[in-house]
């Protein structure tokens, strides 16, 4: 069953390569979606794809690349809308 995840990713997660990390790990388990820096410094991200696989890709939000420091990973269950052909970073 597809699910969709809304989330936002706190802690030092910004000029660490965070977005690049993730579309690699997103890609890698099959997901579309997004990821993109906030102006507050954080990360956020849509991630669609099966259930899962969705919680391997929340789990794996909680560490990040290596030179992270996520302190907080705030996740909304949204409606699955299917609308993405692909995983992309926002700009």
């Amino acid at each position: 069953m597809k699910t969709r995840v809304h989330i936002l990713i706190s802690g030092r997660v910004q000029g660490v390569w965070y977005r690049a990390s993730t579309k690699d790990k997103a890609e890698q388990l099959g997901l579309t979606g997004w990821v993109k820096n906030t102006y507050d410094r954080n990360v956020e991200a849509v991630f669609e794809g099966e259930e899962d696989i969705i919680k391997e890709m929340i789990a794996w939000c909680h560490e990040g690349p290596k030179l992270a420091n996520v302190t907080n990973v705030k996740v909304d269950y949204e409606k699955s809308t299917e609308e993405f052909e692909e995983f992309d970073v926002i700009y």
